[in-house]
């Protein structure tokens, strides 16, 4: 091709259904759904056991893949693609469930080897994702799926190192997921998340996150909380689990947002109120509702005011006047778009 015949555009490199994902600090941010129900396995080693589960009228079934179920550490990258999702949404972008990732930035972002090693164990955990088979009549918004699904419809290495490690992805999520997105069925997480060590104190402070939330307490009798775990193990044993990770947690004060302790075999959790920095936003003004549901039409603004301080506490912002910094944050995301967009 000779230099007259050459356009004066550069080559389209992307699909235009394709979400880049270049957001740097993104806040971590989880499904509900997966927070609420047992999705993930405890085990660190290769869990091939099917199991379902019932609470009411609510029912869940998980197959694992040839390589096993997907694991509480694997959802660190589920976690990755919904804060990049939501973080975009923010900032007003076009967002579908077909992502470009950055490995790199994945595994920096939820504190994961980087090495060759970490690379297997990224592979892996995809692949985990990916076969893990779900049926369920649970919702994640107006929807009910009875067919079988995985947590991720797949995902294609787009670019490699020499050495095979992976540098460039796609990933896309499951319909499932992705409404969770759309329906902002979503909570924020803290990022010292993705430094708990065990499974079970990951877990732990899922449930505390979905339950307990800004209430002063949340208790739950131990034999509840170890079917809401996924765990396995006997009722003994799952009892000497969690009394070590309360022990632990009073010795080296590592888990965040929350404090545990056993209380008449029930777990008591309440918050550390000086992580919540939400809390010291004042009330908003009724007119103010009333302009952002303008601005933001079709949107649950409640749940948009506590996405909004959510922002605000985790980027550690001073917010001179509340009421129009929230009314900016709705303009920002715009009225709420029903439409197909993959």
């Amino acid at each position: 091709m000779t230099k007259s015949q050459r356009s004066n555009l550069l080559p389209k490199r992307y699909d235009d259904d394709l979400f880049v994902c270049d957001i740097m600090d993104a806040v971590p941010k989880g499904d509900m759904a997966s927070m609420e129900h047992p999705l993930f396995s405890l085990s660190t080693k290769s869990d091939m056991k099917s199991r379902r589960y019932e609470n009411g009228n609510k029912w869940l079934e998980i197959k694992p893949s040839d390589t096993g179920l997907a694991t509480v550490h694997d959802r660190d990258i589920l976690i990755y693609c919904i804060s990049q999702c939501m973080a975009a949404f923010n900032e007003g972008r076009n967002v579908t469930r077909h992502l470009e990732i950055d490995a790199y930035r994945l595994l920096e972002a939820t504190n994961r080897a980087s090495s060759g090693a970490g690379n297997d164990l990224l592979k892996a955990a995809l692949d985990r994702l990916a076969g893990t088979r779900i049926k369920t009549n649970i919702t994640q918004g107006d929807t009910e799926r009875t067919d079988n699904f995985g947590l991720i419809d797949g995902y294609t290495v787009t670019s490699e190192t020499r050495h095979n490690r992976i540098q460039k992805l796609r990933i896309t999520l499951s319909d499932w997921m992705f409404e969770a997105i759309e329906h902002n069925n979503i909570l924020t997480l803290n990022k010292q998340y993705f430094r708990l060590r065990k499974p079970l104190e990951r877990r732990l402070y899922e449930l505390a996150r979905k339950h307990c939330g800004q209430q002063p307490k949340w208790e739950i009798g131990i034999s509840k909380l170890q079917e809401k775990t996924g765990s396995l193990s006997n009722a003994k044993e799952f009892k000497r689990m969690l009394a070590k990770v309360i022990t632990d947690n009073l010795t080296h004060n590592h888990m965040p947002d929350y404090t545990f302790e056993l209380v008449d075999q029930k777990l008591v959790v309440r918050p550390i109120r000086k992580t919540l920095t939400r809390m010291s936003l004042p009330a908003l003004k009724s007119d103010t509702y009333e302009e952002a549901r303008h601005h933001a039409a079709g949107w649950d603004i409640r749940v948009l005011e506590a996405e909004w301080r959510d922002w605000v506490a985790a980027k550690n912002i001073t917010v001179q006047h509340p009421d129009k910094n929230f009314i900016s944050f709705c303009k920002k995301r715009g009225p709420w778009k029903n439409e197909e967009l993959f």
